[in-house]
C-alpha cells in the first residue's frame, strides 16, 4: 500500500476513533442529566454500544500496530512487539 493511502487509513481511523468517543461521552452527558425519555434512552444505550465497540476495536487495531525500534546486532533498527505487561 503507498505511503499516502497508509497515511490517509491512520488519519480515517484517528477520526472514526475521536467521532466515536465524542458522540459516546455526549450519549452519557444527556443520559446522566435525564434529558432523554425512556424510548429515547434506550436508542441511545443502543448507539452507545455500538460506538463502544467501535472504539475498543480502533483500540485493538492500534495496539496491534504499535511497534518499538529496537537496534538489533548488526546496528540496524527493526520493529519489535510492544509488550504491555509491566515488570
Amino acid at each position: 500500500m503507498p505511503e499516502a493511502n497508509r497515511t490517509a487509513q491512520k488519519n480515517e481511523e484517528a477520526i472514526d476513533f475521536e467521532q466515536s468517543l465524542r458522540s459516546l461521552e455526549e450519549i452519557v452527558r444527556k443520559m446522566e442529566q435525564g434529558e432523554l425519555t425512556l424510548e429515547d434512552s434506550l436508542e441511545a444505550f443502543e448507539e452507545g454500544v455500538r460506538l463502544t465497540r467501535n472504539c475498543q476495536t480502533a483500540l485493538q487495531k492500534a495496539e496491534q500496530k504499535v511497534n518499538i525500534l529496537v537496534k538489533n546486532s548488526d546496528g540496524e533498527f527493526s520493529p519489535a512487539e510492544f509488550n504491555t505487561t509491566s515488570d
